[in-house]
């Protein structure tokens, strides 16, 4: 398969110019992710919590994997996302918003190995996103309906200008402990104000649609393996079943019933592509009680069979561990 889709190849070759202030700003953005990786191939971990940068050479594709709450920026190169039916096509012009847990497939894409893949990921930290909306000075902004948990916006310096400075403070890590935290928070409240923030507001408002639908995530994602009874989980979010797979679905682009198959199917592969389980071991651990409905479910996720996958994962071990960072990039 062919790492770029026609969406990136179109994005990459034909690149709407950014203003010369972002366009400086991406330049140094680019410096300073290579700085911190020094030609590293895949993820880096940094002194800051939360915060990763990540240089992808060779990207493999697409790849599932599970994106949580998460700032989104690329340095260069793109990145396409499919969230249930949805696509989500970002690059150094615009950043990406996780802000509830989702199974995606995502596919890294960059011109060659000379210009990489450059981004960065920082994670929302949904309890401090809840102080700042009680803050009474935040801006007030209309409230928004239930919606994507995933959406992409126009980069634009206030949100660009704080993460450059976040990346420069991995230069005094002396100052990290106590400027670090002050530098996230303004990110957060830049990421409030700006856009397509009424929807991460939403996340975190007390009693709203998307904050009872996050909750219901959270058990799901616990409970994946058991008997799911959709009223059931309505009814512990106090929402009729009826409403519940209306907003379930307005913000994971997806009923629970896929939502709870796409984690069974993820971690299923995980087992048996890193922890080493046999197909019929790994398909009955996280809920299936017909192993050969579990293979069919898994070839049309992953493209082939349990089996296959696992060949396929062993003797190209380093090639998916690798699409395993550019999942993460995220």
């Amino acid at each position: 398969m062919s790492d770029e889709t026609p969406e990136i190849a179109a994005a990459i070759a034909q690149p709407m110019p950014l203003e010369p202030e972002l366009d400086a700003a991406r330049k140094e953005l680019v410096a300073l992710i290579e700085h911190i990786t020094q030609g590293q191939e895949g993820t880096v971990v940094t002194a800051i919590a939360g915060l990763q940068v990540f240089c992808i050479r060779k990207p493999e594709g697409p790849k599932h994997g599970f994106a949580s709450p998460a700032l989104g920026l690329i340095a260069q190169g793109s990145k396409r996302i499919i969230v249930g039916d949805d696509i989500y096509v970002y690059d150094p012009m615009h950043y990406l918003v996780t802000s509830v847990d989702l199974p995606v497939c995502g596919q890294v894409c960059v011109k060659s190995e000379q210009e990489p893949y450059l981004g960065v990921r920082l994670e929302l930290a949904l309890d401090e996103i809840g102080d700042l909306i009680g803050d009474e000075k935040l801006p007030a902004k209309a409230n928004a309906p239930a919606s994507r948990g995933m959406y992409v916006n126009r980069i634009a310096m206030p949100v660009l200008e704080p993460v450059l400075r976040l990346l420069r403070l991995l230069d005094t890590p002396d100052d990290v402990p106590i400027v670090a935290p002050l530098i996230k928070r303004e990110i957060m409240y830049r990421l409030l104000v700006n856009g397509e923030g009424a929807r991460l507001r939403q996340i975190a408002l007390q009693d709203s649609h998307t904050q009872r639908i996050t909750k219901a995530i959270s058990a799901l994602r616990m409970n994946y393996a058991q008997s799911l009874r959709v009223e059931d989980m309505a009814r512990a979010v106090h929402m009729s079943v009826s409403s519940f797979h209306h907003h379930f679905k307005a913000v994971t682009a997806m009923s629970p019933l896929q939502y709870q198959k796409q984690l069974r199917l993820q971690e299923a592969r995980r087992q048996m592509l890193i922890a080493g389980a046999d197909v019929a071991s790994a398909a009955h651990s996280v809920g299936y009680e017909s192993t050969s409905q579990f293979a069919r479910e898994y070839g049309r996720m992953f493209g082939a069979p349990p089996l296959r996958d696992k060949r396929r994962w062993l003797g190209e071990a380093g090639n998916d561990a690798m699409g395993a960072a550019s999942m993460e990039a995220a």
